[in-house]
């Protein structure tokens, strides 16, 4: 008893300690000064003339197709679905939202990573709800396709399915875009073994883990409050189920659309199928590489999202919790 004493003490000063550690960081970084642009292309675009256009063209060629005319944009401006979506996004975001702040605590926290890091241009638009592509990122353009969170019941989605949907909302603007720069920084995997897929994964959360350590897990992974407790109650069997079935080292396409890619649940062709969250691979990843960046914290971040997956699989020393 005495020596499960002293272990609980010592887990303690860790986490104490721990937490102390990543206060200083946050304070550090938030005194980094970043100094992107917001620009509401969505408010300028609505009801063009010939002028407005001239205007819009000049400060925003790279969003104006050269296989199209200006009676074209004209008209596409002036369409009442255009309007009905700009106005839609206008009721939905204001110039004071929250949205900014996080956006600018992303930009810094990049900023500490990645000293080289400039700040962009973040340009919100309108997209025709096209929910694949909300977020697109340059070295120097962030665009942002405000009608894709308008909220998960808005009339605009109703043919959308519901795990799609639901994480088109406001609240997942930052998580999105924390996404798409991860996606600059992290390595693809080289081959298409379910580890490396799971892996990857894994990493571009870890990312959002650095970068947007004030979101909620469930935002960073597009998880319910539910789904995500869930995937850590049901960790371990999730884990054995990959393990008995042979799976880590497989490179069956079909392993994706049952366990990595988007899905209303996860695919184990089991009773637990329809109480499962969609993507439960992703959720195994993460915590793999979670375990690995505990246990080698002499990696920089940097060099660990360019590692392969069976590295860290194998310095991670990765036991379900639970």
């Amino acid at each position: 008893m005495k020596f499960k004493g002293l272990y609980a003490f010592l887990a303690l000063t860790s986490l104490l300690l721990g937490c102390e550690s990543n206060s200083k960081l946050e304070k550090e970084i938030s005194k980094i000064t970043v100094q992107p642009s917001f620009e509401r292309f969505d408010q300028q675009f609505p009801r063009l003339n010939d002028d407005k256009l001239k205007a819009l063209k000049t400060s925003y060629p790279f969003l104006f197709s050269t296989k199209y005319d200006d009676a074209f944009w004209i008209k596409k401006s002036n369409d009442s679905l255009e309007i009905r979506l700009a106005n839609e996004v206008n009721k939905t975001f204001n110039q004071t939202e929250v949205w900014k702040t996080d956006v600018l605590n992303l930009f810094k926290h990049i900023k500490y990573y990645y000293p080289n890091f400039k700040s962009p241009r973040v340009i919100s638009l309108v997209s025709g709800v096209d929910y694949r592509n909300k977020t697109i990122v340059t070295d120097s353009i962030v665009l942002l396709a405000l009608d894709n969170y308008l909220g998960a019941d808005h009339e605009f989605y109703q043919n959308i399915y519901a795990y799609i949907s639901s994480s088109m909302q406001k609240e997942f603007v930052v998580s999105d875009l924390a996404s798409s720069y991860a996606k600059k920084y992290a390595s693809q995997p080289s081959t298409k073994t379910f580890l490396e897929e799971m892996i990857y994964r894994g990493k571009l959360l870890a990312f959002k883990d650095k970068m947007i350590p004030f979101t909620a897990d469930s935002l960073k992974i597009k998880y319910s409050e539910e789904q995500l407790n869930w995937a850590v109650q049901n960790e371990s069997q999730v884990w054995r189920y990959f393990i008995d079935k042979q799976l880590l080292f497989s490179s069956d396409t079909s392993l994706l659309p049952r366990f990595i890619n988007p899905a209303p649940f996860s695919k184990f062709y089991l009773d637990l199928d329809n109480t499962s969250p969609g993507r439960i691979g992703e959720f195994i990843g993460w915590q793999i590489v979670k375990s690995f960046l505990e246990k080698n914290n002499e990696v920089t971040f940097q060099n660990f999202l360019a590692m392969n997956a069976e590295e860290i699989y194998n310095k991670s020393g990765y036991k379900p919790k639970r």
